[in-house]
């Protein structure tokens, strides 16, 4: 139904996924791209940091590994994506999932913690930004002009 979805609105929803879970016939992993192609391998990564992790789990995965193992090449994939993309975020979070349910673990890495927080934090009085002209046009006021124009359908030559 998801990857329907996305289909339909073909990468206008914006919403790149990370599935998986653990049913009877084991775990499995899946992507769901925004315009609703869908992959499902054995380790798979999005986002803008995702080629910089994605090299990780190539170098560094194989198969039968220790939860410890998988959380260690995860937590190095992770951190990868923030250090090769500056729009990565800042820390390491992943989700445990197995047989017997489910583990979050939150901020495992935080390596780009602020140094400098001031005391009280920050209060901005209101005036700080000055408006200097304000004007409310409703819409409904605004001249609406609709054209409409027929699409080839798929597989049709314009």
């Amino acid at each position: 139904m998801l990857k329907r979805k996305l289909f339909q609105y073909q990468g206008n929803i914006s919403a790149a996924l990370v599935l998986g879970g653990f049913d009877c016939n084991g775990p499995s992993l899946y992507t769901v791209y925004p315009h609703g192609s869908t992959d499902s391998l054995p380790y798979v990564t999005m986002g803008s940091g995702s080629l910089a992790a994605m090299a990780v789990f190539e170098a560094e995965y194989k198969d039968a590994m220790s939860v410890e193992e998988a959380k260690a090449l995860v937590q190095a994939a992770i951190m990868s994506g923030i250090n090769n993309d500056l729009g990565s975020g800042g820390s390491v979070d992943m989700l445990v999932i197995n047989k017997d349910g489910n583990t979050v673990l939150r901020n495992v890495v935080r390596p780009n913690e602020r140094k400098f927080r001031k005391a009280g934090g920050y209060s901005f009085p209101k005036g700080t930004a000055k408006v200097l002209t304000q004007t409310f046009t409703p819409l409904s006021s605004l001249p609406i002009d609709v054209t409409t124009t027929r699409s080839p359908a798929a597989m049709e030559v314009g």
